[in-house]
């Protein structure tokens, strides 16, 4: 069950954390991040991801099937100091793209609260917000947000929306 965010206050102890292969979910992230505050951290794999569109869907089948876990050019130390974890990524495959996996296996995200976002092209947020649960059983996930990645540059709207309705 997608819980409420208890209480969040633009600056006060919040991370926006994003992987964007096409530039899409970091427009996202920016316009979270501006009317939340906090920290912002991208999400990079060591070795990067195609540019052809093919290539990547068939690249992230093949993870997605054997489960890996790209090694990320940087980790965050003090994670736990964060109350409030903003996520975003492109619904690859209905769900979480592996470099997501990989990050949220490799930090403690007990007690914190995770806001998933993410950009689409017809998938919505698919499965991706029930696969964040089951990778981070002792956290809270708040209702999602998916706009399609041609709608970013245009979603101030929606992502206001959003972000009163998982405001208590």
């Amino acid at each position: 069950m997608q819980k409420s965010v208890k209480s969040f206050s633009a600056g006060g102890n919040i991370l926006v954390v994003y992987f964007s292969r096409s530039g899409n979910t970091r427009g996202l992230a920016d316009q979270i991040h501006e009317r939340v505050g906090g920290d912002v951290f991208e999400i990079v794999p060591v070795d990067p991801y195609p540019t052809d569109y093919d290539a990547v869907v068939a690249q992230a089948k093949r993870e997605l099937n054997s489960g890996y876990k790209p090694p990320l050019k940087a980790k965050i130390e003090n994670v736990g100091s964060y109350d409030v974890i903003f996520i975003g990524y492109p619904n690859w495959c209905g769900t979480v793209p592996r470099p997501i996996v990989a990050f949220l296996s490799d930090h403690n995200l007990s007690g914190i609260t995770i806001v998933p976002f993410c950009t689409h092209e017809g998938g919505g947020v698919g499965r991706s917000a029930a696969d964040i649960s089951k990778l981070c059983p002792q956290s809270t996930v708040a209702e999602g947000l998916a706009v399609r990645g041609s709608d970013v540059k245009n979603a101030q709207n929606k992502i206001s929306a959003w972000l009163n309705s998982i405001r208590r």
